[in-house]
């Protein structure tokens, strides 16, 4: 009996330990690659500069990435991407595989024979965390993809006895609206190439290195700049390409690394030197895969094949970006582009701060918390070297997109929570910087007025988005014993009142003369040409997260607000040509699929019925995450769509990104066990948690009643556990209101 009890203990320790080490088989990376979720499909590992992978022929919009689940074509492998962008960019250094006679013309999508461009096969395709192959068609040539940091890691094996083989690189080749500006390619020596493409698109001024060694020496290199053949092994040009040649496929397999810098190809070649010695493919696969599945043991939840599935892959396209953007020895070009050398922090690039701010940084203060000092130098790095903090940034570039000034909060949580690895002084200069800007109606604000809409387009929005930045930095104000700025700020966070319409119970924007922007429909969308961002006034009037009791009060009573609330989720949509096509994932006028809608779900808890809030975060999750091509709603925005779900599956959200607490929802998990700061655990636990039971009934915490509908940062760190009691029937839990959030409270 005691030999069975033994083994029994055996047998349950080492699923223990497989299944800490598997999490990656829930990874699907093709989940948001059809519809609208635009995200990226190939081989990195988690924050690598590199994001290799294939590029389709671009048809437009949902193309953003570079590839789209209903393309049945490839035009080569890329080594930089976005993933869930509303614009196109990067695709650098695309190559591309190839067998017969040379045609170094891409090839259309009504001409696929016309050119080096393949068809391809989703039954043919394989993709997993660190890895991706296809099998490309035209040429029979089985295409591998791995990485590391900063080096691509490619593996092609042709056809036996494969007829003319050769490799092209196009470098004219981008993502959507990047064009190149500057190419050059040297050969080096049989086995070596650099060169760099600078190019312009949504990064305005993109520069990037490139170093490339070969598996077997070349037999010889072939230029064209666009079409037109060059002469010898070295040139500059806009539009340059090169066909690498091979007598042979020695054992039909050929690999080549390829390095990326933004500083020089030297570094280029440093970058493979240091993190890819050998030439042992499949040792790099493994190693890209045990570095993802390092980072999602981070979370350890149980729950049903499709939640695993949902959850792991969402956890995954949070950890695409931000990503590198230095070198092995720490150099890296700044937004002033400067070469900054050996930095004492990790530089990082693809700040989609409109989104992220949210939900994707509070969730980093939980599981990343050794990259949050680093991402707040960051910033500040950019601060110094444009004059202002990063808006939307990419590849040393600031692109400005989007509203608000959405650092702040970043900075300002990292502060509030004791994040401490960085100027403090200067974080505070440039986050009240952001907020005296003279753009955008920012000098409105700073007025204590409102943004004439006649004047500014998206008022309302941008009024909005400011006044949840000017309450972060009234609380760090606060925090450093600023007192003026304090109560400064404080009226500015406040300045959403003056949208309120109370005989309609809407935001809307308002013309010089204080009267209503005429003509008003709650409906009614015009793409970034109106008082809203991507949005309508049903879905704008919740945006005060930093102020909902507030919020509250303007409707005039809990009941009027709910009333409202309840109405979102029932009135059609009216959508037209005209309407922003990033409203999407429609309950009624609730849009999932857009940003500022993610904590809407959640206000029932700040007037008592946090029973609703648990019914529409299921049905979210049930209709707007899915573990197939199409399972995102909306872009997935750079990891904000997946951080939602992160960490509305464990049972609570970050309503107010920077006060640091987290709103219960309905956990979707049986389990979690969060890693934290000081080697601690925090553990979730959903007991009779089914798809019936959607409703939380009572909550413990460390194994003593909890009452209140909500838990704090400062709870979440000392480790412990969190047990909701989950029932089929709506109860009174969170309704008094002692137990409610309070939104404008720093925890």
């Amino acid at each position: 009996m005691k030999k069975i009890f033994l083994l029994y203990s055996l047998l349950f320790l080492l699923s223990g330990l497989n299944a800490q080490n598997s999490y990656t088989q829930y990874v699907d990376p093709m989940i948001g690659s059809a519809a609208h979720g635009h995200v990226f499909v190939g081989a990195n590992v988690p924050f690598g500069a590199v994001q290799l992978g294939p590029n389709n022929i671009f048809e437009g919009w949902d193309w953003c990435s570079g590839y789209h689940y209903s393309s049945n074509n490839i035009i080569g492998f890329a080594h930089t991407h976005l993933s869930g962008t509303g614009i196109g960019d990067l695709g650098d250094i695309l190559v591309m595989p190839t067998t017969g006679k040379l045609n170094i013309n891409r090839g259309e999508k009504k001409d696929l024979d016309n050119g080096y461009v393949s068809t391809f096969s989703h039954n043919n395709e394989t993709v997993k965390p660190g890895y991706y192959s296809v099998l490309l068609d035209k040429y029979q040539i089985k295409a591998e993809l791995t990485a590391t940091e900063r080096v691509g890691f490619h593996q092609y094996t042709f056809p036996n006895n494969a007829n003319n083989p050769h490799i092209i690189i196009d470098l004219n080749e981008g993502v959507g609206w990047d064009k190149p500006t500057a190419t050059y390619i040297k050969q080096v020596n049989a086995t070596t190439l650099v060169g760099y493409r600078f190019s312009k698109g949504w990064a305005n001024d993109q520069r990037i290195f490139f170093a490339m060694e070969l598996s077997q020496p070349l037999s010889s290199i072939t230029l064209f700049d666009s079409t037109s053949s060059l002469s010898g092994n070295e040139a500059k040009g806009l539009r340059l390409k090169a066909s690498v040649n091979f007598n042979e496929i020695k054992g039909d397999v050929l690999r080549m690394k390829v390095g990326i810098s933004p500083v020089s190809y030297e570094n280029a070649l440093l970058n493979i030197k240091k993190e890819l010695l050998g030439w042992d493919f499949n040792a790099t696969v493994k190693s890209a895969g045990e570095k993802w599945n390092k980072e999602l043991n981070r979370i350890k939840i149980t729950a049903d094949e499709k939640t695993m599935k949902v959850f792991y892959t969402a956890l995954y396209h949070t950890m695409i970006a931000p990503s590198l953007f230095n070198d092995v020895n720490r150099d890296y070009m700044g937004t002033d582009k400067k070469i900054y050398r050996n930095a004492d922090f990790t530089n990082y690039t693809t700040f989609s701060l409109w989104d992220t701010y949210r939900a994707y940084h509070p969730l980093y203060t939980i599981i990343h918390p050794e990259r949050v000092n680093d991402i707040v130098k960051t910033m500040l790095a950019i601060y110094q070297q444009q004059g202002k903090l990063p808006v939307w940034h990419l590849m040393g570039n600031e692109t400005n997109t989007m509203v608000g000034y959405h650092a702040v909060p970043v900075i300002v949580d990292a502060y509030l929570k004791g994040f401490r690895g960085y100027d403090v002084n200067l974080a505070y200069e440039a986050v009240k910087q952001s907020a005296m800007q003279k753009t955008d109606g920012i000098d409105y604000i700073q007025e204590l007025q409102f943004i004439p809409a006649e004047k500014v387009v998206e008022s309302v929005a941008k009024a909005l988005e400011y006044a949840i930045d000017d309450w972060a930095i009234a609380q760090m104000a606060k925090a450093m014993g600023k007192i003026s700025d304090y109560q400064y700020f404080t009226k500015r966070s406040k300045l959403y009142k003056e949208y309120f319409d109370k005989k309609t119970e809407f935001m809307r924007g308002r013309i010089s003369d204080g009267s209503w922007h005429e003509p008003f429909s709650p409906l009614a969308s015009k793409h970034r040409e109106d008082d809203y961002t991507e949005g309508n006034a049903w879905q704008y009037t919740w945006l005060v997260p930093q102020d909902v009791e507030g919020l509250m009060s303007l409707f005039g009573s809990e009941k009027r607000f709910i009333t409202k609330l309840d109405s979102l989720f029932t009135v059609p949509a009216e959508l037209d040509k005209e309407s922003s096509p990033d409203i999407s994932g429609l309950i009624g006028n609730y849009a999932h699929g857009n940003e500022p809608g993610h904590h809407i779900l959640y206000l029932y808890a700040y007037a008592g019925q946090q029973w609703k809030t648990a019914s529409w975060v299921r049905k979210v999750f049930e209709e707007f995450y899915t573990d197939k091509p199409d399972g995102l709603c909306g872009n997935e925005d750079v990891g904000q769509m997946s951080a939602w779900y992160n960490l509305s599956a464990l049972g609570f959200y970050s309503v107010n990104p920077a006060n640091g607490a987290y709103v219960f929802g309905s956990p979707a998990v049986s389990s979690a066990s969060i890693s934290v700061a000081g080697n601690k655990t925090f553990n979730v636990k959903a007991v009779n948690n089914t798809k019936e039971n959607v409703y939380i009934q009572k909550v413990t915490l460390n194994g003593k009643p909890y009452t209140k509908s909500y838990i704090t940062h400062k709870d979440i760190l000392k480790g412990g556990t969190l047990t909701f009691y989950m029932g089929s029937k709506p109860s009174a839990f969170g309704s008094k209101k002692a137990d409610r959030p309070i939104s404008n409270k720093v925890y």
